[in-house]
């Protein structure tokens, strides 16, 4: 019986590759470098901050740089968290339905808490989450299953009556060393040469609106 979904944020319920995207190019910019495309940047959005970064100024710096430039680029991103981010067509209804059929809902997401709370409450989704964690709640985040862990824990929620919904390997790592099912949201930040299959998830989605017409919920 599924009693919960828990999502992944960057590329599985928000699109926020626009504004992750724009924060880049406005640091290039900064920088006097020419901005990236950003279908370039989207597969790697769900990677985080420091990826994003490489991704930007590959071997135009010294690897020393990168870490400043990260800091750079987050702070950059908070000014513009919320400005073109939506959640991903389809999402809304998903979330209306998963109220109105009584089944929690929640986020983890490895994005630190004061990029995390301000974005979710700017698409008026803070107040509505069952649970929130972000990448700096913990201790440990995901690949690691303590984020997904506590949040079960705190929706009070057995793990085994979970379903995580993300868009890289390390939420499905995550979700099945927690003990919960675990589904792909393929119209995340996949890279093409990609294989998902072998993530070895319980499952796969097309589309947002598909999510609760899969097995998973029919069987519940």
């Amino acid at each position: 019986m599924i009693e919960a979904v828990l999502f992944d944020l960057d590329g599985t319920l928000v699109d926020t590759a626009p504004d992750m995207g724009g924060a880049l190019n406005n640091l290039l910019r900064e920088e006097n470098l020419a901005p990236l495309p950003l279908e370039q940047i989207r597969p790697y959005v769900s990677q985080g901050g420091l990826v994003l970064t490489r991704l930007g100024f590959a071997d135009k710096v010294a690897d020393t740089e990168i870490e400043p430039l990260r800091q750079r680029f987050l702070h950059h991103y908070r000014a513009i968290v919320a400005d073109e981010s939506r959640l991903f067509d389809g999402f809304a209804a998903v979330l209306d339905d998963l109220e109105a059929r009584g089944l929690a809902w929640g986020i983890v997401t490895n994005k630190p808490e004061w990029l995390t709370w301000p974005l979710l409450e700017q698409l008026g989704l803070a107040t509505r989450a069952a649970v929130v964690i972000g990448g700096d709640t913990l201790e440990r985040r995901k690949p690691d299953p303590m984020p997904l862990q506590v949040a079960a824990e705190r929706i009070r929620i057995d793990p085994a009556s979970c379903v995580y919904l993300g868009d890289d390997e390390r939420d499905i790592v995550a979700g099945r060393a927690a003990g919960m099912k675990t589904l792909v949201a393929d119209w995340g930040y996949i890279e093409a040469s990609i294989d998902t299959a072998a993530w070895q998830a319980d499952g796969s989605v097309a589309s947002p609106g598909e999510l609760l017409r899969h097995d998973l919920f029919d069987r519940s």
